[in-house]
């Protein structure tokens, strides 16, 4: 069983890994974390005149450039003046050209939210009467793909260094106490803080181009870089830096003199220093966070920041503890294994990581989604039910290593087994061929069995033998040690538990990633809420006699769903013009392959009676001449249809004529 552990492990943190790629992959890192509530003119709205200018609403405070806002016209050209400007609130508008003439007019933004996320999208609106326009908005989207992947994995990088970190860091001066047999966790931790480091020094050098063009090659424009000095994320991401460059200090004195104390109370005295100034220097690092995402605005953001450094310590501690006692597990000599109070230790801590993960978490699902409902009805809660199983699948493994840990014998029988190696190594028992037969089979040890066992030239025969005999015995050494860490039993299931534990914690890590850089739930919910009063009152406005309806949908595939609004104009018996908006559930346009309606009037068995309408801009369909023949209660069916195969049809009566 032991030969095939290694390579076992080894194709469990590959598939793992995948995973967590893929996680990453459908991040979709441009997400909208402020959606726009309101519109002037509205989307899809035909004025009779020219507007003097044009609004954009926000569900909360956004950072505009002067290209925020753009207008066009029927032939793409921009018809806005001027920079955009906050008029009150969370409402911007930028001026327009005079004695605009007729036609579909395009509005295109592009701003950052309080929460760093970028946010883009369009809408189109009419003077005098639709019209067909050449501007395509598919393609306004905040990032190509190739920039916006690689800050999302940017990110996840940059948390999985800081709590490989902070969390080996506080094993070492917390648990392992113990200035022997630490290298392996030694190069764990400082692994930790390289990631961290380079992942924090390629977010700045990404974040230009992400909240912008979206262009591989604006990452090293220095202008761009100069501009994201100065925003918030740009400030927490140099202050990541300057904290980075103490915790390298840390570093070097926790495996350095502290390292090589060997007076008790000095060790205890630095000890108690080291920990003060690591805790310090680990909530500098993660407020780093705190003040750019989403604890920095909305609901409480006071209390919430505070409360998303204890999450991500608590993260750090069990997580980050979790890996390097892995490590200690795997790699740590067989003179100086991992004993059994030290895993205690750790098992305390992880216990009290986990009750504060749980009361901060509860807060933070409460203050991000609002409700029960916003569980399963928004991507952000679907996520962080994702992210609970997680958790408790976890929890439960982690009991399993607490019963072994209960179990495991101490240090002494693994001296017994030092000895009797010692002497059966002393006596010849075991042949180098052996040896190197385990070894290679096992991946441990470099196999050392040569075809130049016994051809020794005629040049440097002594030196030859001699670095033959030194291959032989670090192989030798290298089974004696694996065969020691593998002789208890119950620290060998020990072992098999964390690698479960780590490899959830991988996938937890990557989840939790994603709902970074996911719309809260609350913020969609009331996005939602508003755009239904916006049409509610729009279908409310009875002198003209226009029908509105929405109608969600979801055909049940991957993005598949939405809104749909039907506008009918006048909405009475003979001719009526028809505009059909398709939106995803954030407010955003959503262009769909094909859209089609039908009326029916049940009462009179009139129907039903096909309409296909045109496709005019992203998200919009239009047909004129739609012809109404008699007043009634009509059945409006939508067609929708998200890909090649998932579509599905909505319904809803309404009053016509």
């Amino acid at each position: 069983m032991t030969l095939t552990i290694a390579p076992r492990v080894r194709a469990l943190v590959l598939l793992l890994l995948a995973a967590a790629c893929a996680l990453l992959a459908a991040a979709g890192p441009a997400s909208a974390h402020a959606a726009v509530t309101g519109s002037d003119p509205g989307q899809g709205a035909v004025v009779d005149k020219a507007p003097a200018r044009i609004s954009l609403t926000f569900s909360e405070q956004v950072a505009m450039s002067d290209d925020s806002l753009r207008v066009l016209d029927p032939e793409g050209k921009r018809v806005d003046t001027g920079k955009p400007s906050n008029v009150s609130g969370t409402t911007y508008a930028v001026p327009l050209h005079s004695g605009l003439p007729d036609g579909t007019y395009t509005v295109a933004y592009q701003v950052v939210s309080a929460d760093s996320h970028p946010v883009a999208g369009a809408y189109t609106f009419s003077i005098g009467a639709p019209s067909k326009t050449s501007v395509s908005v598919s393609g306004q989207s905040a990032d190509d793909g190739v920039v916006g992947w690689l800050y999302g994995f940017g990110r996840y990088v940059s948390y999985a260094g800081f709590i490989v970190m902070a969390g080996g860091a506080a094993f070492v001066l917390a648990c392992w106490r113990r200035g022997s047999g630490v290298r392996p966790v030694q190069r764990f931790v400082v692994s930790g803080w390289v990631a961290l480091t380079a992942a924090t020094l390629a977010l700045l050098l990404l974040r230009g181009s992400f909240t912008g063009s979206g262009k591989v090659a604006d990452v090293f424009d220095l202008s761009l870089l100069g501009q994201v000095l100065q925003t918030k994320t740009g400030a927490a991401l140099v202050s990541r830096l300057l904290l980075l460059a103490a915790a390298a200090l840390f570093i070097a004195v926790l495996f350095g003199a502290y390292d090589k104390r060997e007076d008790a109370q000095e060790k205890r005295d630095l000890t108690f220093g080291l920990s003060i100034g690591g805790v310090v220097v680990a909530a500098g690092l993660a407020a780093s966070w705190a003040m750019s995402e989403h604890a920095s605005v909305g609901l409480q953001a006071g209390i919430a920041m505070p409360v998303d450094v204890l999450h991500l310590l608590a993260v750090a501690a069990w997580l980050g503890g979790l890996g390097s006692l892995l490590v200690a597990l795997y790699r740590a000599p067989a003179d100086t294994p991992v004993d059994r109070p030290a895993v205690r230790r750790f098992s305390q801590i992880a216990f009290g990581s986990v009750l504060t993960l749980i009361a901060t978490g509860a807060y933070q699902s409460w203050r991000q989604l609002g409700s029960w409902s916003a569980f399963t009805d928004t991507r952000y809660g679907q996520l962080l039910l994702a992210k609970i199983g997680l958790v408790v699948v976890m929890v439960g493994v982690a009991w399993i290593s607490r019963r072994w840990t209960g179990r495991l014998a101490e240090t002494a029988p693994l001296e017994a087994v030092a000895v009797r190696e010692k002497e059966r190594v002393g006596a010849g028992a075991e042949p180098a061929g052996d040896v190197a037969t385990t070894d290679a089979g096992d991946g441990d040890a470099p196999a050392t069995a040569h075809s130049d066992t016994d051809t020794d030239t005629d040049e440097h025969p002594g030196s030859e033998r001699a670095a033959q005999l030194a291959r032989q015995q670090a192989a030798r050494d290298a089974a004696r040690q694996k065969r020691m860490r593998d002789a208890d039993p119950n620290r060998f299931g020990l072992r098999r538990s964390v690698l479960a534990e780590a490899g959830i914690a991988v996938v937890l890590l990557a989840v939790t990633t994603v709902l970074t850089q996911t719309e809260p739930g609350r913020t969609e919910q009331e996005a939602k809420a508003a755009s239904s009063s916006s049409a509610s009152a729009s279908s409310g406005t009875g002198a003209s006699g226009a029908l509105t309806l929405n109608m969600p949908f979801d055909t049940g595939g991957e993005d598949g769903k939405g809104i749909v609004t039907v506008d009918l104009d006048p909405a009475r018996v003979g001719d009526n013009e028809m505009h059909v908006f398709v939106e995803r559930p954030n407010g955003r346009a959503f262009d769909i392959p094909e859209v089609k309606v039908e009326f029916t009037l049940k009462a009179k068995d009139i129907g039903p009676l096909p309409v296909v309408p045109d496709h005019i801009a992203t998200g919009h369909w239009s047909a004129n001449g739609v012809q109404i023949p008699m007043a009634g209660d009509w059945q409006v069916d939508v067609t929708v249809r998200t890909s090649d195969i998932d579509e599905v049809t909505v319904s809803k009566n309404a009053q016509i004529g």
